[in-house]
């Protein structure tokens, strides 16, 4: 038994769920999947699946087992990729969970570009806003905006959003166009609210002029927790948004959004890369990591650059 073929199998039948999807995955038949981890068990001594005819489940050993075996096929790709000289690129699979925005509007156009410098890399790539269980899903890192709180994860500063605030000309032909953000909290007006996440509420908004410091809250009819779909709210006239200027460039442009209140300054929203402490970093995450930080660097820089 080739230990690094039983181990390889037996890692991705616990993210494939199934000795079938391993199998296509791993480019081998069903029966050789099955046969390495029966080995793998047998050499072990201990059961490392619950096998039923719908799934398979790790045992308690295997979970175990799991998380050392990642980190040692990880150990192993950057050893191979540390002794093939200068000309070695990092390779293998590589799982992120990105917002939808950032992920349609600078993520995604600009992979070309780093499939070019690293084209042996494989990125799966999750689309939401939701909290990913990074451990349970196997995920390598996140990239998250707002104020991270799980101290089970070393996060890093990437970028500062800038925010403002925006709304379509068709809601303010029918409600009328506010000029002081305390309007915001009248009842003829609505915001979209964003449902945050880790919370699941929407936030007040930091807003200040001077020496005017306020909290928007607002009154919503559509609350909404992904980035894009909160945007399409907005542009249907359903409310009033605060977005992150990236994300508002475009729609400015063709006149399909207005800015609003542009005397008036909004906090940033810092944007992290994050990943679980026990983690290995391997080579490919860490030039996916360093890629990130290049394009924030260019869509939306860190204003304190003595920030972390």
């Amino acid at each position: 038994m080739d230990r690094f073929d039983a181990m390889q199998a037996f890692v991705r039948v616990v993210e494939a769920g199934s000795f079938t999807k391993a199998a296509e995955t791993l480019h081998m038949s069903k029966t050789t999947v099955t046969q390495l981890v029966q080995q793998l068990e047998a050499r072990l001594r201990v059961k490392l699946l619950n096998r039923t005819t719908r799934k398979v489940n790790v045992t308690a050993d295997g979970a175990v087992f799991y998380e050392r075996a990642v980190r040692l096929l990880a150990d192993m790709d950057d050893a191979e990729t540390s002794l093939s000289g200068a000309q070695a690129l990092p390779r293998g699979r590589l799982r992120v969970d990105v917002p939808s925005p950032l992920a349609a509007l600078i993520l995604i156009p600009a992979l070309p570009a780093f499939y070019e410098r690293y084209p042996d890399i494989q990125i799966d790539m999750g689309v939401s806003d939701r909290i990913v269980d990074m451990i349970d899903e196997n995920v390598d890192c996140v990239v998250r905006g707002g104020e991270l709180t799980d101290q089970s994860l070393i996060a890093r500063r990437v970028g500062d959003l800038a925010l403002g605030v925006f709304a379509a000309p068709s809601y303010l032909a029918r409600v009328g166009t506010p000029v002081h953000p305390r309007e915001l909290e009248d009842s003829q007006h609505r915001i979209v609210g964003f449902l945050w996440a880790r919370t699941g509420k929407a936030v007040p908004y930091a807003m200040h002029k001077q020496d005017e410091h306020l909290n928007i809250k607002g009154r919503h009819a559509l609350a909404i927790d992904d980035g894009n779909a909160y945007l399409a709210a907005g542009l249907a006239g359903l409310g009033v948004l605060w977005l992150p200027t990236y994300m508002s460039r475009v729609h400015q442009a063709q006149g399909t959004l207005v800015p609003l209140f542009e005397d008036w300054r909004l906090e940033s929203m810092p944007m992290y890369v994050a990943y679980p402490q026990n983690r290995h970093i391997s080579a490919k995450l860490r030039v996916f990591i360093d890629w990130v930080v290049e394009l924030m660097a260019q869509h939306a820089p860190i204003l304190d650059r003595h920030a972390s």
